[in-house]
């Protein structure tokens, strides 16, 4: 089996740090001492820590579960129910040591770093948009009765997500994911 290449040896290290530790505990030093390589390597492959966060999110948000809310062998309201499990699962299989990284950018770089903001800007909105698409594929199918703009619930969801991610964090014991699946799917999506 052929050895990763550097660059992909530091994303990986700097996916797993970021992941766990945000964005400003991970130096550079730190991600490329778990990548098992040279410091001055990092500069070879990337301008800057800045650069490098932009590939982690993007490889991100492919974990993220997005395509369970298209897959239409599975009624809509079905399918947001399953989008959410299967977060929840990721963060608990960690022993919710791991945030979204998503949710760490935002607190961590929003107001600094253009770049990594506009960044979050367009992944927040594509995973709001497939929740929204899902929440009125479930509207039209009478599985939810609320009259409610889907783009609107959606946006809601997502934040309720990632405030349920910062209680877990600190709890480590389900009751914000229980809380959030409560008035998600017995309330807001009745």
């Amino acid at each position: 089996m052929a050895r990763a290449s550097v660059r992909e040896q530091i994303v990986d290290a700097a996916y797993e740090q970021f992941h766990r530790h945000g964005y400003n505990a991970a130096g550079v030093k730190l991600i490329t001492d778990s990548a098992g390589v040279p410091k001055g390597s990092f500069y070879n492959h990337f301008e800057s820590k800045e650069a490098l966060a932009l590939v982690v999110m993007e490889r991100y948000g492919r974990t993220r579960h997005v395509e369970e809310l298209t897959d239409e062998e599975v009624t809509p309201l079905a399918r947001l129910r399953n989008h959410f499990e299967l977060l929840a699962k990721d963060i608990v299989e960690f022993g919710y040591e791991r945030g979204c990284v998503y949710g760490n950018f935002s607190n961590e770089t929003a107001d600094h770093i253009p770049a990594i903001r506009t960044a979050l800007i367009e992944a927040l909105n594509f995973w709001t948009g497939a929740v929204a698409t899902a929440i009125r594929a479930a509207q039209e199918a009478g599985e939810v009765t609320s009259t409610q703009d889907a783009d609107v619930v959606a946006r809601f969801l997502t934040n309720a997500w990632e405030g349920a991610i910062v209680g877990e964090r600190a709890a480590k014991d389900g009751s914000s994911f229980a809380a959030f699946f409560t008035v998600a799917f017995e309330v807001v999506l009745r």
